[in-house]
């Protein structure tokens, strides 16, 4: 882990000058509770409070999410502030009816589905309550609150090896495989294209899993380049917590309601 910073350390640079800030938010695990379905996630009533008075205050806000931006959007439901989707691969901007969707990747979409749709008629996937989640140009499939998680596991490895036989990428995530077109495709990606033309100096991210480890990455490679004055990465600590990210964190809160601290202290600040 970086050297430990506290809370209000942390935020300095983004309190000292909001205009110029940029507040960068995961959504499942991080705005939104996990949940035993991925479609029942929704961000709190008390945490969407904070969040709305950000998004007037600072240059940007924005949510990175692994799911479609679309959905991201509903989960936090405010339409004001930008979505990156699908780890990085489209931008929906506030207000914007359709996500702008990186066109390396378009072209694989069909495959990935064609893949997709084909495992999850098989008996195994089936009788293990697999349940398939369709990002478009990523696929998941999810095993959290299956009868036997640990069998439901057993046959979604079987997916990865047969999906990696199709030249096609895989990636672990917190009971949950996601199969991906075999390009450069993650978070950090995603924040290169926001921030190219944002005219902003300081920048936080909060985030839960591996995923979000791009993003811390991408936010320091920006420092390091000039593009930004402070990076502030700040990780989010639950029972699946990945070494990676507690490795990475300048500093960590416990859970949705650490995160939802982190944004009344932005809002009020």
């Amino acid at each position: 882990m970086p050297e430990a910073a506290t809370l209000d350390d942390a935020l300095a640079p983004l309190l000292a000058d909001p205009s110029r800030s940029a507040v960068l938010l995961d959504v499942d695990g991080t705005l939104a509770p996990i949940v035993r379905h991925a479609d029942d996630a929704h961000v709190p009533e008390p945490t969407r409070v904070p969040l709305i008075a950000i998004a007037k205050r600072y240059g940007l806000v924005a949510c990175i999410s692994g799911r479609r931006a679309a959905i991201a959007r509903r989960i936090v439901s405010l339409g004001s502030i930008t979505y990156i989707g699908n780890h990085g691969t489209e931008i929906l901007r506030g207000g914007a009816t359709e996500p702008e969707v990186d066109p390396e990747v378009v072209d694989w979409g069909r495959k990935v589905r064609a893949f997709a749709k084909g495992e999850l008629d098989r008996d195994d996937l089936l009788r293990r309550r697999v349940r398939g989640e369709d990002k478009d140009v990523i696929q998941a499939f999810h095993w959290r609150g299956a009868p036997d998680e640990d069998a439901a596991e057993a046959v979604v490895r079987k997916v990865a090896e047969r999906a990696e036989e199709e030249g096609l990428a895989i990636h672990w995530g917190r009971k949950v495989l996601e199969v991906r077109p075999p390009v450069e495709l993650h978070k950090g990606k995603g924040i290169d294209r926001l921030l190219e033309h944002t005219p902003v100096t300081a920048a936080l991210y909060i985030g839960d899993d591996r995923t979000d480890v791009d993003a811390f990455r991408a936010l320091r490679a920006a420092v390091a380049g000039g593009q930004l004055e402070k990076a502030v990465c700040i990780g989010v600590r639950s029972d699946e917590t990945p070494r990676e990210l507690e490795d990475e964190s300048d500093l960590m809160v416990d859970g949705p309601l650490g995160v939802r601290a982190v944004l009344e202290a932005l809002a009020a600040g």
